[in-house]
């Protein structure tokens, strides 16, 4: 079953190259997956300690809209993700880096995702951004254990604005929600917070 996604949900500006990181990057990749039309290219390098299964990420992204493959090395990963941007045979193009974009290997993406009229994503580590990004994100969950609540934090945005928002994952109706201020301090204070 598909998710249902909040028309609140902060979206990635079409055929450009943002970076998200933190430890909710990947669900907050998959949220922006799910959200786009066609098949979502997940690139990452071969020595990667977690791999995405698909059946596990079916409440989010269906399997069958999702292409897996790993890359021996730093140079084939960066070569699959400017193809995979350029075909535009994909929606979107998520892979993981290991280290830093280079100025020069980021124009490149960004290049070929406007060619390809793609959108790409890049799950980076921490301080490890390319200025060549059109957005940077940093993903965290929420400090309760049994929370499914996150903060998407835009904190670097080369067209516009940077922002905050708390989204909540409901695993009974498979859908992702903006959480408003208000709203958190009812849940709060229904939880004795």
């Amino acid at each position: 079953m598909a998710s249902a996604i909040d028309p609140a949900i902060p979206t990635l500006r079409p055929a450009r190259v943002h970076e998200v990181t933190g430890p909710g990057a990947v669900v907050f990749a998959l949220c922006q997956a799910a959200g786009l039309k066609g098949p979502v290219l997940w690139l990452t390098p071969d020595h990667w300690p977690e791999a995405l299964f698909p059946t596990g990420v079916a409440r989010l992204l269906p399997p069958g809209r999702l292409i897996t493959a790993t890359a021996p090395s730093e140079v084939e990963l960066l070569w699959a993700v400017e193809e995979g941007l350029r075909s535009g045979a994909v929606g979107l193009v998520v892979a993981r880096l290991d280290r830093p974009l280079g100025l020069t290997a980021g124009r490149r993406l960004q290049l070929a995702a406007e060619s390809g009229r793609v959108t790409g994503l890049m799950i980076v580590r921490e301080g490890a951004g390319s200025p060549a990004a059109e957005t940077r994100w940093t993903c965290t969950p929420e400090a309760a254990e049994d929370s499914t609540r996150m903060r998407w934090s835009r904190i670097k945005n080369k067209k516009g604005t940077c922002g905050e928002w708390q989204v909540s994952l409901h695993g009974t109706s498979h859908s992702v929600t903006v959480v408003s201020a208000t709203g958190q301090r009812a849940v709060a204070a229904r939880e004795g917070g």
